[in-house]
């Protein structure tokens, strides 16, 4: 499954990190494709949306928008870049709502419809971290494509859990309720606007997002024909478990600290160790997991410098590497920092810990604002943790997926290898245990595919080639049964391709064929390790 290299010039937009990888490039980000299906609306047509009836709902916003008129509500876009798509978008109907199904709850949703060209298809998009907001720059590249599209803020406003004290409804909302009920309104929707429903409903997520995802194929089965899940969150306590356990072991004395001047150092070092176990020196590891890089060969033989470690931050490099494991029973809780991440470690080890990571003991299992992760005893924590999601449901880790097969819904999987902030691993365990519960790799391998993406970091970003269309993939997997045994990514500078390689479904990996350029895709082929 190819992308052309000129679709991939047209790199995607990040929104907090979550979305790059979710791409709709094939389509454009800066032109509306020309479509078969083009069906134009009214504008009275949009404004019949203010008076639809939608079960535990209240429309607050049905108009028409004009051609290039978007803008972002309330603040201005973050980039450039992401304004001028705005500006390119199509003419479309713009559609917000709140639902309420408890008393607790306020759910707040927008569908985007096509004024014309309408592929005849929806895309829900997801979010990232804990939500809070409106995924407005993945709608506008779903609405670019020709696609109907829908987003919610899951029930809360702004990027943190300081919603969740006292409102065990809007947990819910967050854990799973808010996703499901867009899902059904923008398809109601859609179905009022253009008269008839659409074809095809698709997720796209990343990160949160692809937690959502992962949620909604297990919980809801019939939702979609087609979900694009890229590094989800799904396995959500043991990851902010992992997290704080790690931040309060690398900080507990200050000459633990590695100091950032350090970090290219020691990534030169694992290239250096590992780089070449690919056939290919390239500055990226096809396969980090091959990689057993020791920290070890890097301690100062006498004192502290920029080319060395001292003991104790190799110490600090040997627990980032290292699983976390659950202290009742020994067993896995959450798998280590992959070798290749190290230019990232700002993320794991920086000065201050990130709260999306703690604030789920901060303010859902502890209730203390004011908590401080150096006191966070795992043996204690993680048990009221798992308690609290017994009830809400965060998690996303149920390997049975034999309801969503059986409905011929398709899902590929996507992460980066070099991601500081879910750990590439999860989602291979995840996707084995997925794979076995549903009989073994012969029997789904036309349901569920994992990609693994060399150097990408978290959802985008890297050194290596991190710019792929995951969701026209998706759409000729489904439409044209289409199985995607390999997915054209490309590394772009200055917004120009300078390599491709394929990604390679797992556990298959690219090989070099040993003649023409390693910065061409067509000069790799998928082969098993």
């Amino acid at each position: 499954m190819n992308c052309s290299l000129e679709s991939l010039r047209n790199r995607n937009l990040n929104n907090h990190g979550v979305l790059p990888a979710m791409l709709t490039i094939a389509s454009g980000l800066l032109f509306l494709p020309s479509l078969a299906l083009a069906q134009v609306q009214t504008v009275s047509a949009c404004q019949k949306l203010a008076t639809m009836t939608l079960s535990q709902t209240t429309v607050t916003l049905a108009e028409e928008v004009e051609p290039g008129a978007f803008s972002l509500p309330g603040a201005s876009a973050p980039d450039a870049r992401i304004r001028d798509t705005y500006k390119q978008l199509p003419g479309f109907c713009r559609m917000a709502a709140t639902i309420r199904p408890t008393s607790d709850s306020e759910i707040k949703i927008e569908v985007w419809l096509p004024s014309a060209g309408w592929n005849g298809k929806l895309q829900v998009v997801g979010n990232g971290g804990w939500a809070g907001s409106i995924s407005y720059p993945a709608m506008a590249r779903a609405l670019a494509a020709g696609y109907a599209t829908a987003s919610t803020n899951t029930g809360h406003d702004g990027d943190r859990a300081s919603f969740a004290p006292g409102h065990p409804e809007k947990l819910v909302d967050f854990a799973w309720r808010a996703v499901h009920l867009t899902v059904l309104q923008s398809k109601a929707t859609v179905t009022s606007y253009y008269g008839s429903p659409a074809k095809r409903a698709y997720w796209n997520g990343c990160s949160s997002g692809g937690k959502q995802g992962l949620k909604e194929a297990q919980m809801f089965p019939n939702d979609f024909d087609g979900l694009v899940t890229g590094a989800p969150a799904n396995n959500w306590n043991h990851q902010k478990s992992a997290f704080a356990a790690k931040y309060q072991a690398t900080h507990r004395a200050p000459e633990s600290a590695i100091p950032k001047e350090k970090y290219k150092m020691i990534h030169n070092a694992v290239l250096n160790a590992c780089d070449s176990l690919d056939g290919v020196k390239d500055g990226v590891l096809e396969n980090p997991i091959a990689c057993h890089f020791n920290p070890e060969i890097l301690k100062c033989e006498g004192a502290d410098g920029p080319a060395c470690l001292t003991g104790p931050q190799v110490a600090t490099m040997q627990i980032l590497y290292a699983p976390t494991k659950d202290p009742r029973n020994g067993t896995l809780l959450f798998p280590g920092m992959e070798p290749g991440t190290e230019l990232a470690l700002g993320t794991l080890i920086g000065d201050e810990p990130r709260l999306t990571q703690t604030d789920l003991f901060a303010y859902v299992v502890l209730n203390k604002p004011d908590w401080n992760v150096m006191t966070f005893d795992i043996a204690k924590d993680l048990p009221l943790a798992e308690k609290i999601d017994a009830t809400v449901g965060t998690a996303a880790t149920d390997p049975n997926l034999k309801p969503l097969f059986a409905h011929h819904a398709k899902l590929p999987m996507y992460h980066g290898f070099s991601d500081p902030n879910i750990m590439p691993e999860n989602t291979i365990n995840y996707y084995k245990s997925a794979v076995d519960a549903s009989g073994g790799l012969a029997k789904t391998k036309d349901s569920i595919r994992l990609f693994m993406v060399p150097g990408m970091g978290h959802c985008s970003g890297g050194e290596g080639p991190n710019a792929f269309d995951m969701v026209t993939a998706l759409d000729a997997w489904v439409e044209e049964a289409k199985t995607p045994d390999r997915i054209i990514a490309a590394k772009l500078k200055d917004g120009e391709v300078v390599r491709t390689r394929p990604l390679c479904p797992y556990p298959q990996v690219a090989k070099y064929v040993g003649t023409g350029s390693t910065d061409e895709a067509a000069n790799f082929v998928c082969r098993a390790q």
